[in-house]
């Protein structure tokens, strides 16, 4: 059993009779009241996110996860295919237990949350950021940049991402995973 204080990104408890994982958290301290934890969780089963408070001290409980790194192999429909990098052996996860799928290419290194009891996996977090072509992208227009304009792209995993006007079709760009925005334009 954990408490509040406990609470950290990540985190998998048990709630409602189902896993979430934290994926936000707040601790407030009123001037007047008690302190509380306001939580967004996210059920591993389903990838229905909700958002809970805790009274601070409440007990939780929390559930035992190990992590392994897992390649990413490839997809067929919403069954994603991955192979431990240590064993070889493979597993597949639903597209709901994934954070971000269209933002994975093929060969990426994922780690995998997996519950020590049952050896089910949880689910999938990504690297911070990916690095990935943009296949289609409207040429900018010169004099259309008074403000941070922006453009829709479209990168080599399928994925939609608005870009600055100066990304042209073949640039490699950083794409931050958690928000699926653009960072950066990687010069090679």
């Amino acid at each position: 059993m954990a408490t509040t204080s406990d609470i950290r990104n990540g985190l998998c408890i048990r709630y409602n009779n189902d896993i979430y994982k934290i994926i936000e958290f707040l601790h407030v301290k009123p001037g007047k009241g008690p302190a509380f934890v306001r939580t967004k969780l996210k059920s591993v089963t389903s990838g229905k996110v909700v958002d809970n408070t805790f009274p601070s001290g409440r007990k939780i409980d929390d559930v035992r996860v190990e992590t392994h790194k897992f390649q990413y192999l490839y997809n067929d429909g919403d069954t994603y295919h991955f192979m431990n990098e240590q064993d070889y052996t493979q597993i597949q996860l639903q597209k709901s237990a994934l954070d971000t799928p269209e933002l994975m290419k093929e060969g990426e290194v994922v780690t995998i949350i997996i519950n020590s009891e049952d050896n089910m996996p949880l689910s999938v977090e990504m690297p911070q950021s990916v690095i990935l072509e943009v296949t289609h992208t409207e040429p900018g227009v010169k004099g259309n940049t008074a403000t941070n304009a922006t453009k829709p792209a479209t990168v080599e995993t399928g994925a939609s991402v608005n870009v600055p006007l100066f990304i042209n079709e073949g640039d490699k760009i950083k794409i931050e995973t958690t928000k699926g925005t653009y960072q950066e334009r990687i010069k090679e």
